[in-house]
């Protein structure tokens, strides 16, 4: 298995650190791709970490990633809620999947509380801040030394 994860962020989380400080908190998404970074180092890993705020380029994205890297780490943002199609490319790229959420969506508003992603994914992550990316970098870590 490649010693590589894939770490995606969808719409708005390049407003990280402006965009509702309150929610999501005051450090950027540079913060939290260099503390992905930092963890997949101390597994001898390495990682891609990708934004867009284009739903075909995400999918493009995981499509790229079949057969490429030990699984991805994935914050859908708001397609969580609305996209069955990269529910699909997730599940066609045949990789582990993690969902990584910032805020707990299950304390935010209604339609929040519902993901196309979370029943295909192995594990859902939320509600932890940016730390939130760290431990599905750390959980990837550890079933590679397995």
């Amino acid at each position: 298995m490649p010693q590589a994860l894939l770490v995606l962020n969808g719409p708005n989380l390049n407003m990280l650190g402006m965009r509702e400080p309150a929610t999501y908190g005051h450090e950027t998404l540079a913060d939290v791709e260099a503390l992905c970074h930092a963890a997949a180092a101390r597994h001898a890993m390495t990682l891609e970490f990708r934004q867009t705020n284009h739903e075909g380029e995400l999918i493009n994205w995981i499509h790229q990633a079949r057969g490429r890297f030990a699984g991805i780490i994935i914050n859908p943002a708001a397609w969580t809620h609305t996209s069955v199609a990269i529910r699909d490319a997730l599940t066609a790229a045949e990789l582990p999947v993690i969902e990584v959420h910032i805020s707990n969506v299950h304390k935010r508003e209604a339609f929040r509380h519902h993901s196309f992603v979370s029943p295909i994914a192995l594990g859902v992550i939320c509600g932890f801040g940016i730390q939130g990316y760290r431990m599905a970098v750390e959980y990837f870590g550890q079933l590679q030394s397995k």
